[in-house]
C-alpha cells in the first residue's frame, strides 16, 4: 500500500510525535507492524527517497524507515522505531539534502558526521550502533522529523528562498511535461 505524502504546511508534518507504542499502533492501524513497515518502504521508494518519517504521511508514530538504496550500505533496509541520538561527532559535514516532503528543493546542510544512535526494529530488538557519512546524515534528517522539525530550519532565509525559487520552476517544468504527455 502507498501512503499519500503530506504536504508542508500539513501540521502532522510539523508536530513532534509521542514515543511509538505497539498497543495504540494495532488498536489504529489494524495491520501487523511488518505490513506498515514494508508499506513505508514502498511509498518512500515510489517517491524516490531514502528515508521516510511516519508524519510525512500523517501517520503518528516516531518511527521512520530509510536506506534500500543500492549505493547507501548494499541496499540495506533500516526501520527505526522511537530513534534516539546518544551523541554526534565535532566533524561535520556539508552535503545538498532533499525531502520528499518538499519536492524538488535541495539546500546545502552542515550536520555531524557521525553519530551514535539506539532504535528499535521493526522485529522489537534494541538496536545501537555508531553511523557514519550518508547514513548518518539520512538518520539526523529522519529523526528531527520526529520532533517536527525539517532541513529547511538550517539554512538562512535568503538561501531557502533562492532554493524555494529553483524548486517552483522545477514543479512547474515537470507539471508541463506531464500535461503534454497526457494529451
Amino acid at each position: 500500500m502507498i501512503y499519500e505524502l503530506l504536504p508542508p504546511t500539513d501540521t502532522r508534518v510539523l508536530s513532534s510525535i509521542a514515543p511509538f507504542d505497539i498497543d495504540v499502533f494495532k488498536k489504529e492501524e489494524k495491520i501487523e507492524l511488518k505490513e506498515f513497515v514494508d508499506n513505508m518502504f514502498e511509498t518512500m521508494t515510489k517517491y524516490g527517497g531514502i528515508g521516510l518519517s511516519s508524519n510525512q504521511v500523517g501517520k503518528p508514530y516516531r518511527m521512520f524507515v530509510m536506506g534500500s538504496h543500492s549505493a547507501i550500505h548494499k541496499g540495506k533496509k533500516w526501520a527505526c522505531i522511537n530513534p534516539t541520538i546518544v551523541s554526534a561527532s565535532k566533524q561535520t559535514t556539508r552535503l545538498k539534502e532533499g525531502c520528499l516532503t518538499y519536492p524538488f528543493l535541495f539546500l546545502s546542510i552542515v550536520r555531524p558526521r557521525k553519530c551514535v544512535v539506539k532504535y528499535t526494529d521493526e522485529n522489537g530488538d534494541l538496536k545501537e550502533g555508531q553511523l557514519d557519512g550518508m547514513i548518518s546524515r539520512i538518520f539526523q534528517h529522519e529523526y528531527e522529523h520526529m520532533l517536527g522539525r525539517n532541513f529547511t530550519e538550517h539554512a538562512s532565509k535568503m538561501k531557502l528562498d533562492m532554493a524555494e525559487k529553483k524548486a517552483k520552476k522545477m514543479w512547474t517544468l515537470v507539471q508541463k511535461r506531464n500535461e503534454k504527455a497526457n494529451k
